[in-house]
């Protein structure tokens, strides 16, 4: 018998076996532990506000609100970007902000984004067939991404109608005592988001970064001006203090990847332990109750008892860097208030760019539901771009029991599978390059990298690359403009601001290098966005898709394909692709059930002698329904 067969059977039984585990009563019965059956049927669209939609030009940013953040100067000439502005295009204010690097600039940039802007367009994610919105990081801060808190408990003053209202609130409340938090005029609007998304059955999960925050955070300014003596200095990982006696500064406090920008909370690891993950917890005891009063403020806002008026999950940043035992403790607190809470960690590197961190110890079910379900992208991605021909389908089948095996079924099911975000290059253009996933990938850093709308082929992978999406186990999730044919290359050219159809954008023309490129034009892609849309309904329509049994059916080397099978309820969906370059013949055996509906065609297939006989096009996936 030929050895890859062998292998392949040994493969695919395993993945079986970890797929589908069996829950125990104690499990079941256990509030703290369960993944909401909720996050599992839903379908992930994640907004970067800043760049969604400007609903109201009167809370543009202005110079001042971009204070304390990168690169800490702002021209006398700088202004909002206009929408439709030329991406690569250098504004005249790029030249007077003394940076070398030009495109540095961009992180510069602001297009206005703001939650009106997100309530303008809570229709069209509706209309979509949106479960959940991802909002990254609401909260207020001067960057655009929002990872440098001012405050965590307030929403951003520009994602609201009165910036200058509210940051005058936020400087003369009480911090300290969450019994004398205001809610500002942008809060009481992300309540109304909250609210609008609730009537659409869309659930709100909003990210956190309690890793690190601002060096404008209220606590962290407090340190600066009062060093040792500050109530707040044991909150930071302060290795120095200044010396008041002394000319020099010597002031110093580790920040997060060595960027001082943002201060780290002082943690206590048991052992010392170097690489993640770390036992221990967070070493201020008022540092952790601040956090949890502000994860009780947006569960149950008018503190009531009740969690239907609050966000619905947390999202948490580079959460695998904060001691575990504080995640533990954070679960406890939320789950008092929401039973059917969702928390989904952002576990992604173990070593960059090698290596991704291993989650199971934080879905033992007393931390995360989930995570962010890099590692699958990885296996997939690596099959699907055929990268420097990295994977075949019986490596594919290996992949996917490797980040599978050991994982309970209902973490499985309530992972965030993407394929893209606003931390790494749009799916078009990273299938486009054919790179090494999140190496380099980046015209400043690689000047071969491809920064230009990718070709009808790349797209057919993508069609591929998604269908296995949504047939998987795991909720699928879409970042903002994808679903629009948006591309772009690793951040910033991933946080491009989304392509409406309202709006006349200019021509894509410009290179960051001046190398020679073709004139793009910038609109949304109806086709592809009908192909979404379709997809979406095939996931949300069939809980075949988040539930059903998986089992790889066929992954043959020689003829470049792979099939597998959902089983769920007397239901059987087959789910097909032909990587190669030629129209594959393939037969698909033991099959009990005797009609199926191709769901992109309509057509009906039978089978006979329970066997199914299939023609697939190059390239090309076919999705079967049992009828």
């Amino acid at each position: 018998m030929n050895r890859n067969f062998v292998n392949f059977m040994f493969f695919m039984l395993i993945l079986m076996s970890a797929c589908r585990q069996t829950p125990t009563k104690q499990s079941e019965k256990d509030m703290l532990s369960h993944v909401p059956e909720w996050s599992k049927e839903t379908v992930w669209y994640q907004i970067f506000v800043e760049r969604f939609r400007n609903g109201d030009p009167s809370n543009d940013p202005k110079p001042i609100d971009l204070y304390g953040t990168y690169p800490d100067t702002v021209p006398a000439d700088w202004n909002i970007t206009p929408w439709n502005h030329d991406w690569y295009q250098a504004e005249p204010w790029f030249a007077h902000t003394g940076l070398k690097d030009k495109w540095n600039n961009l992180q510069l940039r602001r297009y206005g984004g703001d939650l009106q802007g997100v309530l303008d367009k809570l229709d069209y994610v509706s209309q979509l067939g949106i479960r959940a919105i991802y909002f990254n990081p609401l909260n207020d801060a001067p960057s655009l991404h929002k990872y440098d808190p001012r405050y965590w408990h307030h929403i951003d003053r520009n994602f609201g109608p009165n910036p200058q209202k509210d940051a005058q609130t936020m400087k003369t409340e009480n911090h300290d005592n969450p019994q004398q938090w205001q809610w500002t005029e942008a809060d009481k609007l992300f309540l109304k988001v909250i609210a609008e998304c609730h009537k659409r059955n869309i659930r709100v999960v909003l990210d956190y970064s309690f890793n690190h925050t601002g060096r404008e955070f209220w606590a962290f300014k407090d340190v600066r001006e009062n060093g040792i003596n500050s109530r707040y200095a044991d909150w930071y990982q302060i290795d120095t203090f200044d010396i008041p006696e002394t000319a020099r500064n010597e002031f110093y406090c580790k920040g997060w990847a060595g960027i001082a920008a943002l201060p780290e909370m002082k943690k206590d690891i048991i052992g010392q332990k170097i690489e993640m993950p770390f036992e221990g917890n967070l070493h201020s005891a008022e540092a952790k109750q601040h956090i949890f009063s502000v994860a009780r403020r947006w569960i149950d806002p008018n503190g009531d008892g009740k969690f239907d008026d609050g966000v619905d999950g947390y999202r948490l940043d580079v959460a695998g860097e904060v001691p575990m035992d504080f995640w533990r403790e954070f679960r406890k607190e939320v789950r008092k208030i929401n039973p059917d809470f969702y928390i989904v960690g952002e576990i992604w590197w173990q070593k960059w760019p090698n290596t991704l961190l291993y989650p199971i110890p934080f879905l033992q079910g007393d931390m995360f539901d989930a995570v962010m379900n890099y590692r699958w992208f990885q296996e997939s991605y690596n099959f699907f771009a055929n990268q420097k021909n990295l994977s075949t389908p019986s490596q594919f089948a290996k992949g996917l029991h490797m980040v599978t095996h050991n994982i309970d079924t209902a973490q499985l099911e309530g992972m965030m599978n993407l394929v893209a975000s606003h931390d790494a290059p749009r799916i078009s253009t990273t299938l486009y390059n054919k790179s090494r996933y999140k190496f380099r990938e980046k015209p400043t850093e690689d000047p071969a990298y491809k920064i230009d709308k990718p070709d009808e082929g790349t797209i057919k992978i993508q069609k591929m690359v998604l269908i296995h999406q949504f047939t998987f186990i795991g909720s699928p999730h879409i970042y903002y403009g994808d679903e629009a044919g948006m591309w772009g290359a690793d951040d910033p050219d991933c946080r491009k601001p989304m392509v409406w159809s309202d709006i006349v954008y200019d021509n894509e023309t410009h290179h960051p290098l001046n190398a020679a490129r073709k004139t793009d034009e910038v609109k949304p892609d109806t086709s592809l966005l009908s192909f979404y849309k379709k997809l979406i309904r095939l996931r949300t329509e069939n809980p075949i898709f988040a539930f059903g049994n998986f089992k790889i059916l066929i992954a043959d080397d020689l003829k470049d394909v792979f099939v597998y099978s959902r089983d769920y309820q007397n239901k059987k969906a087959i789910v097909c692709f032909n990587h190669s370059k030629i129209t594959q013949s393939i037969v698909i055996e033991n099959v009990l059930k005797s009609k199926f509906r191709d769901i992109f065609s309509g057509k009906i297939i039978k089978s006979e002698n329970n066997k199914i006989s299939i023609s697939l096009p190059s390239e090309e996936a076919f999705v079967l329904l049992s009828e």
